[in-house]
């Protein structure tokens, strides 16, 4: 234990539990994993998984369990090096994702590693812990918990790994930390994690994935493989958003290759009729991440003159989608209903 890493993950889900295996299986790693829902299930009978890179893995269990997030100081726990967050980010919906986190936190010790979609999703980080380092995980993984601690994990994991830039802090220090992870993560041979230092051009390329097909298939609910094959949805929305998000990138110092508008779409193929994130999200009346996703590309893009039309209605849509959700999860007040039929 002394030569492991001590590691906090926060949110094992699909990416987290994937995330966890490859961590405890290099043997660089103590994870200690914080779950919600499946938390009791976990405990007693370990994930099941099926994975394209581990293979059938039953019983599995990180080091640590909790169904809290740990106060090293109130229990007087060792300090984490890394504290990974693979939730789901919500910056409209409480508690954000640094008020989570502040109490296991050591500051200018403990490393954050946000393996989270969307753009400046750092800045509160770095705003509330300007002391320590940020990194960005940018995750292609294709894994979902289809039930309760049983995990599918069908795309090989890929893990670009990088350090948001802190004015305050040593960019040397900062690199240095992000090729930790990355050996300590990909120790196990399963996975083969890479250092990018260019965070930015990671975020904007999973954008053209994110904001566009994932988003586009939340609202149609069509699945990545009918969207392929519904009358001009490619033509008409999928494409036109993809090349607004590789305008934005281009205005932001990050020119994306064309040819990746057809492989971010075919990525998938077309009769493994996947449902991605913010389409389960929606389907199952939960909050999507669409303000990181398409608000924050959206802005970015308008602040340097890109015009946005497609990305502008994606937005209006999905924010309105939230706001439904936000109503049934009683999160906003309306007025109560009255009988307009009778005339007064």
């Amino acid at each position: 234990m002394q030569d492991k890493a001590n590691i906090l993950l926060i949110g094992c889900g699909g990416i987290g539990t994937i995330s966890a295996l490859n961590l405890e299986t290099g043997g660089k790693a103590a994870v200690t994993a914080v779950l919600r829902s499946n938390y009791e299930h976990v405990k007693a009978h370990g994930f099941s998984i099926k994975s394209v890179d581990h293979g059938q893995v039953e019983g599995f269990r990180p080091s640590t369990l909790r169904n809290t997030i740990p106060d090293v100081e109130k229990e007087n726990l060792p300090p984490y090096k890394y504290i990974i967050v693979t939730t789901k980010n919500y910056p409209d919906v409480p508690p954000t994702v640094a008020e989570i986190i502040r109490p296991a936190v050591t500051p200018g010790f403990t490393r954050i590693a946000l393996v989270q979609n969307g753009l400046n999703i750092e800045k509160p980080l770095i705003a509330a812990f300007p002391t320590n380092i940020v990194l960005s995980g940018v995750s292609f993984c294709g894994s979902h918990e289809v039930a309760t601690g049983k995990i599918v994990h069908e795309d090989d994991d890929e893990l670009y790994v990088g350090a948001f830039r802190n004015p305050s802090l040593n960019p040397e220090e900062e690199d240095e930390a992000a090729k930790e992870f990355c050996e300590i993560y990909g120790a196990g041979g399963k996975c083969k994690p890479e250092f990018n230092p260019n965070v930015g051009f990671s975020r904007w390329r999973k954008l053209l994935y994110n904001a566009c097909l994932n988003s586009i298939c939340a609202i149609t609910d069509l699945d990545t493989g009918r969207i392929q094959l519904a009358d001009g949805a490619l033509d008409n929305l999928v494409r036109p958003a993809m090349e607004e998000i590789r305008a934005g990138a281009k205005a932001c110092g990050h020119d994306l290759p064309p040819e990746l508008v057809d492989f971010m779409i075919t990525m998938d193929p077309i009769t493994m009729y996947n449902p991605p994130s913010m389409q389960v999200d929606v389907r199952k009346g939960r909050f999507c991440e669409y303000e990181n996703i398409v608000g924050e590309a959206l802005k970015e893009g308008k602040a340097r003159g890109v015009p946005m039309p497609t990305l502008t209605v994606l937005y209006g849509i999905l924010k309105a989608i939230q706001w439904r959700t936000k109503e049934r999860k009683g999160l906003v007040d309306i007025p109560a209903p009255e009988d307009h039929t009778v005339k007064k």
